[in-house]
């Protein structure tokens, strides 16, 4: 950026060339000059790549990654959608309510688990950080089947203050 702004400076510095129209002042071409060089200069700028402000994808710890069925969607009222657990107990009340054998030990303070449902045969969640709030989309086969689908996935925790905007909640 500085080696365009020294090459207007040298372009509207320059000495004005002689003009062969009778009414053209060495005002009217210098402002020519700098006008072109500020046209030279935006243009220059507009075609530099852009650097885009992207959301990072929150990373996954190897603690836990389950996902199954469950054929009564009566546990749905337990989490519909997408969510977030951050404590033992809470795990452990999810895990009773799905029927998940020994759910393993999680490290609250380290990390969080994403949770999410789906009555179609199977999804993946979309997920990013951006500012410290953590937004899941979940994507999916349309394709219904009797029960729904869940996944939990442990995600580190460093960074995120909020899920979907919303400050996350406390045991």
């Amino acid at each position: 950026m500085r080696e365009l702004a020294r090459k207007v400076r040298l372009f509207c510095e320059a000495p004005a060339p002689v003009s062969h129209f009778g009414n053209c002042t060495h005002e009217d071409t210098t402002m020519n000059r700098l006008l072109t060089a500020v046209a030279f200069a935006a243009l220059t700028y507009a075609a530099l790549p852009t650097m885009p402000i992207s959301a990072e994808e929150p990373k996954p710890t190897a603690t836990v990654d389950l996902s199954s069925s469950v054929v009564d969607l009566d546990q749905l009222k337990a989490i519909s959608g997408t969510s977030v657990i951050l404590s033992q107990r809470e795990w452990e009340r999810l895990a009773a309510a799905w029927g998940i054998k020994d759910p393993p030990k999680v490290d609250f303070t380290k990390e969080l688990l994403l949770v999410g449902t789906w009555r179609g045969t199977s999804f993946k969640f979309l997920n990013d950080v951006k500012g410290g709030d953590l937004t899941t989309e979940i994507v999916g086969d349309k394709e219904v089947k009797p029960g729904f689908r869940y996944k939990v996935i442990s995600l580190n925790r460093a960074g995120i203050k909020t899920f979907h905007g919303k400050e996350l909640p406390k045991d």
